[in-house]
């Protein structure tokens, strides 16, 4: 048994009976939507068109949200209906980043997730779902898709249908019958400041994301005169979550590797501030991550319930053993355990990579946002980690009185390091994009509202600043005055570009 749903939009007429029963019988708040009728008029006057798609949960066979679910919140019910448990969901928002539909939302009532669940208390009880009984013109049709006998097997079988995004490989259940296709395909309209009857909503697509024109125009000759954006779930948090991840992770992976191989010699600095700046900064990173919860009360919930195919589990495991190694590391060395110690570093290198890491793999669950599918995103985690951990170690060597030969190799180290994210940057932004989603993204990023941030802060500031110091701090020796100029201007960078890569992942319409 697989449920889903047949629109026939050769009979739509775009009424909103099947959004406002929907809203009634789900109690849906104003503001957000499980089902909604979007408009697009294609052609020139007087030859012009207006085309209606009902847009909601696709209850993909392969369910991204499903996946990414770190407490179980969401599942999928064997008739196939992707359903979820406000009792069990944190807000952590990663559904609404994993789905490619913008089906789901924060229930601002709640503050828990939400979505279409195919009125699942209605076919529990034998009855259809709201939105099709409400519909005029019999334009919506629910059933079991694998029952022979069933109206929509029949449809599906017989007309030409198409899905929302098939690409994705999520196997929607939602099918089109007689839908222009402009209207499923969002990189291919134009959107403007303005719907039918107002403004694009401030906090659904920023106004400074779609100020001109040119951004959002798509190939075909159609424009959207009225959709639904649910907010954009990521913000400041998670940006500076990566950035202080950076840090922790890598003045941990670096000192590990510099006294393991010799390079440098046993000094307070990697001792005892290393694993220290380790430990301080996962616990700004767990606390940021706790914070952006919507439900922050509920974080334990990912110790009693945990899906352990969710990276943001993994990840937090991930942390957690970090936290402990380093944590331990720093007691082996206060105590004088020379050989526990440096078992425990080798340990740390492995986890100081997976903590600065994981995020790729966390990032690469949200398969709506096709910028972040990026095979550059892991290197690039561990560049920017090298980076913002030498930064950290040479401005806590200088206050500590580091070897001046060790201030030198950190330098050379942060270098390094900033080269080789300027490097994944450009193959970023150069490199064959997969889809006009992608395209678009990185048209923001260097053309659109972000090229400010990106050349001025990460570009002037971030990158050819701290390579300024670095080479005066070689050529003067004056290693601690340019060391920390150069680690100032390199972590002011790397924080600006977590904030544009953030941000503007999630700027490009999901429908």
């Amino acid at each position: 048994m697989r449920y889903g749903f047949a629109i026939d939009h050769r009979k739509c007429i775009g009424c909103h009976a099947c959004t406002t029963a929907c809203k009634s019988e789900n109690e849906v708040p104003l503001g957000v939507f499980r089902t909604w009728v979007k408009y697009i008029e294609k052609g020139e006057f007087p030859n012009s068109r207006r085309f209606f798609s009902v847009l909601r949960c696709n209850h993909c066979e392969d369910a991204p949200c499903v996946n990414i679910c770190p407490t179980n919140a969401l599942f999928k019910r064997d008739d196939g209906i992707v359903d979820f448990d406000p009792d069990l969901c944190i807000g952590c928002k990663s559904c609404m980043q994993a789905c490619p539909y913008d089906a789901l939302y924060i229930d601002p009532h709640q503050n828990t997730a939400a979505k279409c669940n195919f009125c699942a208390h209605r076919v529990d009880q034998g009855l259809l779902p709201a939105c099709v009984v409400v519909c005029p013109e019999k334009a919506i049709i629910a059933g079991d898709i694998d029952d022979p006998f069933s109206e929509i097997n029949h449809i599906i079988s017989r007309e030409q249908i198409s899905v929302r995004k098939p690409e994705e490989g999520t196997k929607p259940k939602v099918f089109y019958i007689g839908a222009d296709e402009a209207s499923l395909t969002p990189e291919a309209l134009t959107r403007r400041q303005a719907y039918l009857w107002g403004e694009v909503r401030e906090d659904g697509r920023p106004q400074q994301a779609v100020t001109a024109d040119e951004q959002f125009t798509g190939p075909t000759n159609a424009e959207t005169v009225y959709d639904v954006h649910h907010e954009k779930p990521w913000g400041w948090k998670v940006a500076s979550y990566l950035w202080t991840k950076s840090i922790g992770a890598g003045a941990v992976l670096i000192a590990a590797i510099l006294l393991l191989m010799g390079w440098s010699p046993a000094s307070d600095t990697f001792n005892y501030a290393a694993p220290m700046i380790g430990m301080i900064f996962i616990v700004i990173t767990t606390l940021l991550l706790i914070t952006d919860l919507k439900r922050p009360e509920r974080f334990w919930y990912l110790l009693v319930t945990p899906n352990p195919g969710s990276w943001l589990v993994i990840g937090g495991w991930i942390l957690t053993a970090f936290g402990a190694v380093a944590f331990l590391w720093l007691a082996a060395a206060i105590f004088g355990l020379g050989g526990l110690q440096d078992v425990l570093m080798i340990v740390s290198i492995f986890a100081a990579i997976a903590a600065a890491g994981y995020t790729a793999f966390l990032f690469g669950q949200a398969k709506g946002r096709n910028y972040w599918q990026s095979p550059t995103v892991l290197p690039h985690l561990v560049a920017q980690a090298v980076t913002a951990g030498a930064a950290a170690l040479i401005i806590t060597g200088s206050i500590m009185d580091l070897a001046s030969s060790d201030l030198r190799i950190l330098v050379w180290i942060l270098a390094a390091g900033v080269v080789t994210s300027v490097a994944l940057i450009a193959t970023e932004f150069t490199m064959p994009h997969v889809n006009a989603h992608v395209r678009k993204t990185v048209h923001l990023i260097t053309d659109g509202p972000y090229s400010a941030l990106l050349y001025g802060v990460v570009g002037l500031v971030g990158t050819v600043a701290p390579l300024g110091f670095v080479l005066l701090a070689l050529i003067t020796d004056q290693l601690v005055l340019f060391g920390w100029l150069a680690s100032l201007t390199a972590l002011a960078g790397l924080l600006a570009y977590e904030r544009i890569w953030v941000s503007a992942g999630q700027d490009v319409p999901l429908s």
